[in-house]
């Protein structure tokens, strides 16, 4: 067990056999996350759409109702506040799932940025348990628990049914591990969140579930090329640099950064993907230096890659060294380590026949 931002997690469950083991669970069955220390903003009332859009980089006037979109939070500089997902629940509500490191800072910064509009605010985050029920048997999983059709259910849409008994439970196609799988917010008293936890792992033994902690759910989202915030994205990093440009609608009429980032000219850094050619493992935080040795850019994430069986990274570096194949070095205990520049995401889950 480790603190993660307040909450006592387990990195890895020893029964499990290991990050690997539940890396590998997720990839070819089914792994359950409880991430109950997820922050939820509910956004409501007349002008819930418009202060939503005023606050996030995404249209959420594209969304219907039951449909949710990767989004972020920007600061006027056009750098994060935060990365989010926002789910239509109504014709005039709205949420907002927040990372664990930023919700207090998250709730603050929307209730402030959204005086203006006629919209209530409200803090969620300790309402809901969260479990994310994840990996291609997922939907197989949790059909056994479940008055919900899932299979009418798309990828990033929303439903709601009765749940191991409870009625009325969200049930998000929403993940962090660029697997299919969903994700259920049940009431967060300690009884009913064990009830569903246990119920949710009986129902999965046919499919071999594991539980899974904080480890695989890093190298799963690393595979994937999946953002965190503090690595890839930050106060200090633009959605030009983050490369996260495809998720910013700049057509929209206004939102909170978009005139910092129609006034940027170029970018002197942009992620990338690497791919270790000499043996060493790209740790956070490493060095990037070109072939002379001289420090050009940092990893942001790295680590190997259980179901790639390959050491990955991503890493910020000049856009003269972002071409895919090229080589760049990763100092690691010293010495200048080549690695590759790849195309990512680094996995993409199979298609469905």
């Amino acid at each position: 067990m480790v603190e993660f931002n307040g909450w006592e997690m387990p990195v890895e469950y020893p029964r499990s056999g290991g990050i690997i083991a539940e890396h590998l669970a997720v990839r070819n069955g089914v792994g359950i996350f409880d991430v109950s220390h997820m922050g939820d903003l509910r956004l409501a009332g007349r002008q819930a759409l418009d202060a939503v859009q005023h606050i996030s980089m995404n249209d959420a006037a594209r969304l219907a109702v039951g449909q949710a979109q990767y989004s972020a939070l920007l600061y006027p500089q056009g750098t994060f506040v935060d990365d989010v997902i926002v789910h239509r629940l109504g014709e005039q509500e709205y949420l907002l799932v927040i990372n664990a490191g930023t919700r207090e800072k998250d709730f603050h910064w929307v209730r402030d940025n959204t005086r203006e509009f006629d919209c209530a605010v409200e803090n969620l985050s300790d309402e809901f348990t969260q479990i994310a029920v994840q990996g291609p048997q997922g939907v197989n999983l949790l059909q056994k628990l479940t008055d919900a059709n899932l299979a009418a259910v798309k990828f990033y849409w929303v439903t709601r049914g009765t749940v191991c008994g409870l009625k009325d439970i969200l049930i998000a196609r929403t993940g962090y591990t660029a697997e299919d799988g969903f994700e259920i917010y049940v009431p967060a008293d300690e009884p009913t969140s064990a009830m569903v936890w246990d119920s949710v792992l009986a129902a999965g033994k046919e499919f071999g579930v594991l539980p899974c902690g904080l480890g695989a759910r890093n190298t799963l989202r690393l595979e994937g090329a999946l953002s965190l915030y503090g690595h890839e994205i930050s106060d200090t990093i633009d959605v030009w640099e983050a490369g996260l440009d495809r998720f910013c609608k700049m057509e929209k009429p206004e939102f909170i950064g978009r005139t910092a980032l129609q006034k940027a000219t170029g970018v002197k850094r942009t992620l990338v993907g690497l791919e270790m050619i000499e043996r060493g493992i790209a740790r956070d935080g490493y060095k990037i230096l070109d072939e002379a040795g001289k420090e050009i850019g940092y990893v942001t994430s790295g680590s190997p890659a259980p179901f790639l069986k390959k050491n990955i990274a991503l890493a910020y570096v000049p856009p003269d060294a972002a071409t895919i194949g090229s080589t760049v070095k990763v100092e690691i205990r010293g010495q200048g380590v080549k690695a590759q520049v790849v195309p990512t995401p680094f996995y993409r889950r199979p298609k469905k026949a």
